[in-house]
């Protein structure tokens, strides 16, 4: 199976002389195509700084990100974002909504992003509501919903453009146990029936251990890389 990420002796270094910190040093990984990996560490450890650079919106200082065995760092800008808008889907523990939109317009930005039309952003924009059973909230504001559907309305925004990669930050990190529960179901739902790579950051081990393998961060280095 092709890896759909890999690093090569990735460093990540912030600051400098006195003030400098190595966020991250020397890691090389490779994530297979429709994988399920965690990566796990404490506050500060450098689990979110990984994702970021992973996912492409942060940089290395030093070392090489492939994607779908292209080199990130080889990319213009442009491409880089066309890259992430087609091929990733995010989600995060903060839901970055726009409190006082509709649900469907808060869903479909990407594709206004991309220049989809309207009348093909409207339908497939119902079409992902309607995967997390979120159809009948399409023109609500988003700032009447729960938590739960907020996220399940991220999960919708991250899967509107069919990403090959879901990248989710503490994705149930705001929620309650019962409501985070459906909220890794869905996310795992997805991994297995259409084949996306899944990469969440977590602390949580019962979440980590629900993936194919966990990555482990300590003080910015790679600790431990293996199946659960």
């Amino acid at each position: 199976m092709k890896a759909a990420i890999q690093t090569n002796q990735l460093t990540k270094v912030y600051g400098k002389k006195a003030s400098r910190l190595i966020a991250l040093e020397d890691i090389t990984i490779a994530i297979k195509a429709g994988e399920s990996v965690a990566i796990v560490g404490k506050s500060g450890s450098g689990k979110s700084t990984l994702m970021h650079i992973l996912a492409l919106l942060d940089q290395p200082t030093s070392g090489s990100v492939k994607i779908d065995g292209v080199a990130a760092e080889q990319l213009p800008a442009k491409q880089l974002d066309q890259l992430r808008n087609k091929n990733f889907g995010f989600v995060f523990q903060q839901f970055f909504l726009n409190a006082n939109d509709s649900v469907l317009n808060n869903v479909i930005l990407p594709l206004k992003i991309a220049g989809v039309g309207r009348q093909e952003r409207n339908r497939r924009g119902r079409t992902v509501l309607q995967a997390v059973e979120l159809a009948d909230k399409a023109d609500d504001k988003a700032i009447n919903l729960s938590g739960g559907q907020k996220q399940r309305v991220c999960i919708a925004r991250a899967l509107i453009n069919h990403p090959s990669i879901i990248f989710a930050d503490e994705p149930t990190g705001n929620l309650d146990s019962t409501t985070g529960q459906k909220i890794e179901d869905l996310l795992f739902d997805l991994n297995k029936t259409k084949n996306i790579t899944l990469l969440i950051v977590t602390h949580d081990p019962d979440l980590a251990a629900r993936c194919d393998r966990e990555i482990h961060i300590k003080d910015g280095h790679l600790v431990e890389t293996g199946a659960v």
